[in-house]
């Protein structure tokens, strides 16, 4: 299983290759952290695959280190732990009080309370080669879980018709990864490190293509982000992470919207003192396209 022996020198250019991809995959939200950095807000972007992803690195990290010379996975999974650690701690400083509770009651369940339960588990029901097995089949199921998640953004896709959710170069970054690390797994015959990357490479494959049938058709509706602890009872409803869509404004980004008169569709325009009307008209549609303009920052 020497996956940096010289007797495996394809299985070691394949990780080290894997290592490269996936670190440059990891730096990939760097631009979504510099706009939350600079505005001091999180702007609705959600913070949850970033704890997934620690969750699944740290998981990897603790097979490689029950197995014998698996250096390569180590070296990328703890890079990982850093740099999504980083992106953790980036966001919960300019969260909403709120929102910092909710992703707060994820964070530690999740990569305290179920890792801790894993690693016990593992330490005390299994030894030797059965615990390596244990656990290499519960990182294939979470791995598997993970991969699972872009059958939503495929339906979103498809019904939208907008490839905003999946940028190309993302997708076609994360297919070659899965090539590569399913190539490593199979050089070392490592099936823990093989079987899951076959479902992500499947993946890859399906958003590149729909990428394709979709890129010059018009969007059949428009998309809203909403990231609000106080509504919809803590639930998220956003477009996927690393995509950043800034919208430019048309007339309605010259209503004055902090009116003293709140109108409502039907309602005369309000009067300023001198009799004349009040500069901010908003009829019904305008009302509309104001409210789907809301979450679009202003750049």
């Amino acid at each position: 299983m020497g996956g940096v022996s010289l007797q495996h020198p394809w299985a070691f250019a394949f990780g080290l290759l894997g290592n490269v991809i996936s670190f440059m995959t990891y730096l990939a939200p760097l631009p979504t952290f510099y706009r939350i950095y600079r505005s001091k807000s999180t702007q609705g972007f959600q913070s949850v695959p970033y704890v997934v992803a620690l969750f699944s690195a740290m998981l990897w990290i603790y097979y490689a280190l029950l197995k014998s010379n698996e250096c390569l996975l180590i070296t990328i999974n703890s890079a990982g732990c850093i740099i999504e650690t980083i992106y953790i701690v980036i966001y919960l400083t300019y969260a909403p009080k709120q929102a910092k509770l909710l992703r707060a009651k994820i964070l530690f369940p999740l990569n305290v309370g179920v890792f801790g339960l894993i690693l016990l588990l593992t330490l005390l029901l299994s030894e030797g080669e059965k615990r390596v097995v244990m656990l290499g089949w519960v990182c294939v199921g979470f791995s598997v879980s993970v991969f699972i998640a872009p059958l939503s953004i495929i339906c979103l896709v498809v019904r939208t018709r907008s490839v905003e959710f999946i940028p190309f170069s993302l997708s076609l970054s994360l297919t070659i990864s899965a090539v590569v690390w399913f190539l490593y797994g199979l050089l070392i015959k490592d099936k823990y490190v093989a079987l899951p990357n076959i479902l992500g490479f499947a993946f890859g494959v399906i958003q590149m293509g729909l990428y394709a049938v979709y890129r010059n058709t018009t969007p059949t509706t428009a998309p809203k982000d909403v990231d609000d602890p106080m509504t919809n009872h803590g639930t998220t409803v956003k477009a996927p992470e690393h995509v950043v869509h800034i919208a430019k404004l048309g007339p309605v980004a010259g209503l004055e919207l902090n009116t003293h008169y709140p109108v409502k569709p039907g309602m005369p325009p309000p009067m300023k003192e001198n009799g004349k009307a009040h500069a901010s008209v908003m009829t019904k549609g305008s009302v509309d396209k104001v409210d789907k303009a809301t979450h679009i920052e202003q750049v």
